[in-house]
């Protein structure tokens, strides 16, 4: 059983910068695919970014490439998103993500979800 935690949102001026945390607890992450998603009103489910937990390797949508950067520090078992250069459209909760036997995308449905944090921009 994998449990993931939420932390860091909250309001941002656009051009500004936050930094999201995920910490994770279980035995061990090796195999998985851990991301980041977001839903903003009125609108579906979005990837963000992705880091397969062993490699490091990692996946971005083209609406965040050059702005976020995904992260983990495996001796605190946390994921990190540093979003820069904010923008009002990048206002969402924000949840983080575990799989296994997926893809960079996460495409056939994470297995555990966190509860999600907001972020809010303003112009």
């Amino acid at each position: 059983q994998v449990h993931l935690v939420e932390s860091g949102g909250g309001l941002a001026q656009a051009g500004g910068s936050l930094r999201l945390s995920c910490a994770l607890s279980g035995r061990t992450f090796s195999g998985y695919v851990m991301g980041w998603f977001r839903q903003a009103p009125g609108k579906e489910r979005e990837f963000v970014a992705s880091i397969r937990w062993s490699s490091g390797l990692t996946y971005y949508t083209d609406s965040v490439k050059g702005r976020f950067t995904i992260s983990r520090d495996n001796a605190k078992n946390t994921m990190y998103l540093q979003m820069n250069r904010l923008k009002p459209e990048d206002t969402a909760v924000y949840y983080c993500a575990a799989g296994t036997n997926t893809n960079a995308v996460l495409s056939t449905g994470p297995r555990y979800w966190g509860q999600g944090t907001q972020v809010t921009v303003s112009s």
